[in-house]
């Protein structure tokens, strides 16, 4: 059943003005009831592996659904940089990798710890230009520091031209940005931000053949065919399918996980990214700022303004000397105003200070 963004929005209970997404996402009631009520079940010693498996599962084809790709090319682990470091270790010494100038550590640093690699940066408006001689490009869909959007259909245009194959990092851009994830080779997204889930969540797809290039190099139990038959004893009975890549969850974590990808599936991604990018407009109007396509609004502002602004009850982050605001499900053209009204002088006080 279909859910509006008005009644979305009612299962959230944040008393601030909350523009803060790009650093963490509020849970749903639903799902911070969920993970919570695990934690109590394992203080009483009444805690059931067997259903906080079932939320593994269900957070899994929820993903899925939410991006159009099979469920058995979903596997989950715990961050983005142990599914980034698979990537690194399948590649072959002498490989060349792709990345954008700037973009988050986690999907650089597995690549440029890796002896025999070389890692090339370039600008990320250029990056499609750059493919020839490249092996994987590597690159988030949306910038974590700024909220610029890859040039996602000149890049994989330009992977094909040049037999490279593409690593999306979604981290910043599942769950609000529609996404190519049928024409990327791997996909890869940390499920605490835009996704709504805690900290401790992520999920890796990919095409069959890209995904079958990937060393099963951390397998444990929980990447066996059957995980409670996979806990004693060799031969490795692994998972036929994307599963083998899955690392041991951290249960209470998934438990408050599916729940808030289920309440994203109902509202829909086409829905949520309108009402996202409508309010990120509406608040670079109000500055006097220029028109984005991205639900992520980074500004330069004096040195205090994230303080001044939490003092006001809005809540943002500073990333790369520039306040960043960023605009969900969550977010109402109240929140917007407020930041916005809190924010103009703050900035006009600095102009002055700097002319000055």
């Amino acid at each position: 059943m279909s859910l509006s963004i008005e009644d979305a929005r009612r299962e959230f209970r944040a008393g601030v003005a909350y523009l803060n997404t790009a650093t963490y996402g509020l849970p749903p009631r639903a799902a911070h009831e969920a993970m919570l009520a695990a934690e109590r079940d394992r203080a009483a010693g009444l805690l059931a592996p067997g259903a906080l498996d079932e939320a593994v599962t269900r957070s899994r084809e929820a993903f899925a659904r939410l991006l159009g790709v099979p469920a058995a090319r979903v596997a989950c682990g715990p961050q983005v940089s142990y599914f980034v470091g698979l990537v690194a270790a399948s590649l072959p010494a002498g490989s060349t990798v792709l990345v954008a100038d700037g973009d988050f550590t986690s999907l650089l640093w597995p690549f440029a710890a890796r002896p025999g690699l070389t890692v090339r940066s370039v600008p990320l408006e250029r990056i499609a230009e750059h493919v020839d001689g490249a092996d994987v490009v590597a690159v988030s869909a949306v910038q974590s520091a700024d909220g610029r959007i890859a040039p996602m259909a000149d890049l994989v245009a330009a992977a094909r031209v040049h037999g490279a194959r593409i690593l999306l990092d979604a981290t910043q851009a599942a769950g609000w940005l529609p996404l190519p994830a049928a024409d990327v080779d791997w996909l890869v997204c940390g499920g605490y931000k835009w996704l709504l889930g805690p900290r401790g969540t992520c999920f890796l797809t990919g095409t069959p053949d890209a995904l079958d290039a990937l060393p099963a190099a951390a397998a444990g139990w929980y990447a066996g065919a059957d995980v409670w038959d996979s806990v004693y004893g060799l031969p490795p009975r692994l998972a036929p399918d994307a599963r083998r890549l899955d690392m041991s969850p951290a249960w209470q974590c998934w438990a408050g996980h599916a729940p808030a990808l289920e309440l994203l599936e109902r509202v829909g991604v086409e829905a949520i990214h309108a009402h996202d990018v409508a309010l990120a407009r509406r608040f670079s109007a109000a500055l006097g700022l220029p028109p984005g396509d991205s639900a992520i609004v980074a500004v330069t502002v004096p040195a205090g303004t994230a303080e001044a602004l939490r003092a006001g009850g809005v809540v943002a982050a500073v990333r790369a000397g520039r306040l960043r605001c960023a605009f969900h499900l969550t977010t109402t053209e109240a929140d917007v105003d407020r930041a916005a009204a809190l924010l103009a002088p703050l900035l006009a006080a600095g102009a002055a200070r700097a002319a000055g």
